[in-house]
């Protein structure tokens, strides 16, 4: 472990001071390393008490009768695309999502020792792609080096062609391509998200059996994830979402009841950020968000998050702290660096409460 006694320092808010090193990295499924998908380690998070280190499989001993667990429907695409700029250099298109006008965000890519790293580009270029396929990168998104506005000319409908001829995005911890199978969680019903909501990879159909039988509702939305975490001082970026109605009906009418929702992952808390007003009441809609969750800016319509583990300078761990707090969260990251937990997205797994006086929670 990259880490001193202390492994976690205080890198002020929506931060955490910690070096993380390949021992902490998973790199390849949990099936491969003998794991079934729910088998992944699971840290619970409870205010001030110390975690509890526990198996995913064991999920129901945290939950309780009438809890409403919020999933996200969203599947993931191939979403990795070959090409060459016009001079012939080698290029990988990753795609981020629609925006509206039929337009997508992407992320210019460099092949680099059989993975890829960020690529600089000036000015609107064509990228041509495999299978008589063309990305017209047109202008870069907002302040960000990486993320480019784009047109896509390609045969036929875009996620044909994306699942013909593209493959899972995968980063330099992953050093194997894994089928889109692999990326791919229960929830799974619409093609869309650039990366997997990784959240609820460690479901499955026996767990989900197992927590609908003690009593504990699931309800569905839909997220579309984009390409990783922000990086430096990037604005965030839109991700398209759909709240159905039913799903808003029912968080609204568990919490008039004094029932407690649990997001399983970010993507579930960012898009009920969106359509939570300010008296806490969900709204059903759809459309693209931009929102971001800090401690400033919490969300009172969730009472816990299921997540997985994030990078120190991870734009998500502003919304951790929102749960947690930040003294909680440095707590929890030090004790899954000290246990050896792993981090990304086929790593083990961390569920925040807030509601710790809650007399429903056991051990």
């Amino acid at each position: 472990m990259n880490a001193l006694a202390d492994p976690v320092g205080h890198a002020g808010p929506g931060k955490l001071g910690f070096a993380l090193d390949p021992a902490h990295e998973a790199h390849e499924p949990p099936e491969a390393r003998g794991l079934p998908r729910d088998g992944v380690r699971l840290l619970v998070s409870r205010g001030d008490t110390e975690p509890v280190d526990s198996t995913f499989r064991d999920l129901a001993r945290f939950l309780a009768p009438g809890d409403l667990l919020v999933v996200n429907t969203s599947a993931t695409i191939p979403a990795a695309l070959d090409g060459r700029l016009p001079d012939g250099q080698p290029i990988v298109v990753h795609l981020s999502g629609t925006l509206p006008g039929d337009v997508w965000l992407v992320e210019a890519r460099m092949p680099d020792g059989g993975s890829t790293s960020p690529l600089g580009l000036e000015g609107p270029v064509d990228v041509e792609l495999l299978g008589d396929g063309t990305a017209r990168l047109l202008a870069p998104f907002a302040d960000s080096r990486r993320l480019w506005l784009a047109r896509l000319e390609v045969p036929g409908p875009v996620l044909d062609y994306a699942g013909e001829h593209g493959r899972p995005i995968r980063y330099r911890h992953v050093p194997d391509d894994w089928p889109v199978r692999h990326y791919q969680t229960v929830f799974a019903r619409e093609p869309g998200s650039a990366e997997m909501p990784s959240a609820s990879r460690p479901f499955s159909h026996e767990l989900v059996t197992d927590l609908i039988g003690m009593g504990v509702a699931i309800a569905p939305l839909l997220l579309h994830t984009g390409v990783s975490s922000l990086e430096g001082s990037e604005r965030p970026y839109p991700e398209r979402y759909r709240v159905p109605g039913a799903t808003a009906s029912a968080v609204n009418a568990l919490r008039a009841a004094g029932g407690r929702i649990v997001a399983a992952g970010t993507t579930v808390v960012r898009a009920l950020a969106t359509v939570t007003d300010g008296h806490g009441v969900v709204h059903p809609g759809q459309g693209w968000t931009d929102v971001v969750v800090t401690p400033e800016t919490p969300v009172p319509s969730v009472d816990g998050l299921l997540t997985g583990w994030h990078e120190p300078e991870s734009s998500h761990l502003q919304m951790l702290e929102a749960f947690a707090g930040h003294e909680a969260l440095c707590r929890a990251y030090r004790a899954a660096l000290d246990l050896g937990y792993l981090w990304h997205e086929f790593g083990d797994s961390h569920l925040i409460l807030r509601d710790v006086a809650d007399g429903r929670l056991r051990r």
